[in-house]
């Protein structure tokens, strides 16, 4: 599987070379020269299909034997041992739960999955690679657990102080062994912004092997596209337009989507549902993409004011605004209204919500209101509700049920490095603790 960069100014790359490296040396984001779609066969019979079956024809048709087929299996089996089933609401409104893996977010998909294909491709390495992380919340946990104790490899993770939840912060700054963590005081912004500084110190890069897990690495979106094709699968109506809404922070988990519709899932709209750092909705409208400083909300894995992941939206849409417009909608929200949706969901259906996931809600409503679309509309469910659960209970006035494996985390002890938002100090970790 060859790649290039989405400035065009660096060489392209095999996948393991972009795996590894995370960015390109020009600073761009990888992407796949090809795309081809599944062919017809596949989709006639994907609803006879498992998770990980879907998974293997997908990802052997994006790979073309790159990795073999039993090697690609066992990754596979590795990785991914858990479902994303689809919560009906009502007929035509579902909620894409993926949040039923170890860490109870979406990102186990794709770091899970980054983890042991890096350990497939480095099983022949004998120096340690350093994966860097910045996290607003649940890609720290998801990589964490994802690359714990994976051998030949040191993950470090910097996330902003008091701007994650409890629960977010102990799943992953509690764990040692290869698992080293920085509290940096700053917001998500300044954490992703010292990862990247990093991949362009060349004097960092002599010293050490970089590579990241943020969804700036291709193998982080890659199997984030499986569940859509899995959703389809399992669709009850599959002859009505496909409507996804996606709650939208770096916009990885977007992104993923439009890989799917690229290989050929029949994706009719795909929703950017944003909370107050609306940096895409106003692309949407005035054609200007202007990133701003992030503000704090309650849905805080969506609080990013630099989309990273915006550049290679712009690269598959050949950057037409007008073509990203027809394929793609964006909505804002503010904490009041996302307050309400958990409420209003709750006392309707009995369902709770995370605060990201209510995000996705109103950006679905909004579109079918406007609309009024006949459509499978889905949700994507992207934290369990107790991952945020002193927020969430105070709207809907239940407990919310802990599940035991985050009962077992609670009350270990903090492990995290507090750090000041300053590239210098940074830099001193990494070459003194290398």
């Amino acid at each position: 599987m060859e790649l290039y960069s989405t400035k065009h100014i660096s060489p392209n790359v095999m996948l393991d070379e972009a795996v590894k490296n995370g960015l390109p040396p020009d600073n761009g984001l990888y992407m796949p020269i090809r795309m081809e779609k599944m062919k017809d066969e596949f989709f006639q019979n994907i609803h006879k299909m498992s998770f990980n079956e879907i998974a293997f024809e997908v990802l052997s048709h994006l790979f073309k034997d790159y990795i073999s087929a039993s090697d690609l299996q066992n990754i596979i089996d590795k990785a991914f041992g858990f479902d994303a089933p689809i919560h009906w609401l009502e007929d035509e409104i579902g909620i894409l739960e993926l949040f039923h893996g170890p860490t109870l977010a979406f990102k186990d998909f794709g770091a899970r999955f980054m983890g042991r294909l890096l350990e497939y491709f480095l099983r022949n390495n004998k120096e340690v690679v350093d994966i860097l992380v910045a996290t607003s919340g649940d890609t720290g946990s998801a990589v964490a657990h994802g690359f714990l104790n994976v051998k030949g490899i040191r993950v470090t993770i910097l996330y902003p102080k008091d701007k994650v939840s409890e629960i977010q912060e102990k799943q992953f700054a509690t764990l040692g062994a290869n698992i080293r963590v920085l509290e940096v005081n700053g917001t998500f912004d300044d954490c992703q912004a010292m990862v990247k500084r990093a991949f362009l110190d060349e004097e960092l890069q002599a010293a050490l092997t970089l590579s990241s897990a943020n969804s700036i690495n291709i193998a982080r979106l890659l199997p984030q596209s499986l569940y859509y094709f899995y959703a389809y699968s399992r669709l009850p109506h599959q002859e009505l337009p496909l409507v996804f809404s996606v709650p939208s922070g770096n916009f990885g988990n977007l992104t993923a989507g439009l890989f799917a519709k690229e290989l050929g899932l029949p994706i009719f709209k795909m929703i950017a549902s944003n909370n107050d750092n609306d940096i895409f909705t106003q692309y949407l409208e005035t054609g200007e993409f202007q990133p701003k400083p992030s503000v704090q909300t309650i849905s805080n894995a969506m609080d990013v004011g630099n989309p990273s992941n915006f550049f290679r939206i712009l690269d598959l849409f050949q950057n037409d605004w007008k073509a990203i417009k027809e394929v793609i909608e964006a909505y804002s929200f503010d904490d009041e209204q996302t307050e309400q949706a958990i409420k209003d969901v709750y006392a309707q259906y009995g369902y709770i919500m995370c605060p990201h996931t209510a995000v996705g809600y109103l950006g679905m409503k909004a579109y079918r209101d406007s609309t009024h679309l006949k459509a499978n509309y889905l949700v994507l469910s992207t934290a369990h509700p107790v991952k945020f659960g002193e927020i969430v209970e105070g709207i809907i006035e239940q407990v919310v049920e802990v599940p035991e494996r985050l009962n077992e985390v609670l009350g270990t002890q903090k492990l995290s490095i507090p750090m000041e938002n300053d590239y210098s100090a940074f830099k001193i970790f990494l070459m003194q603790n290398k």
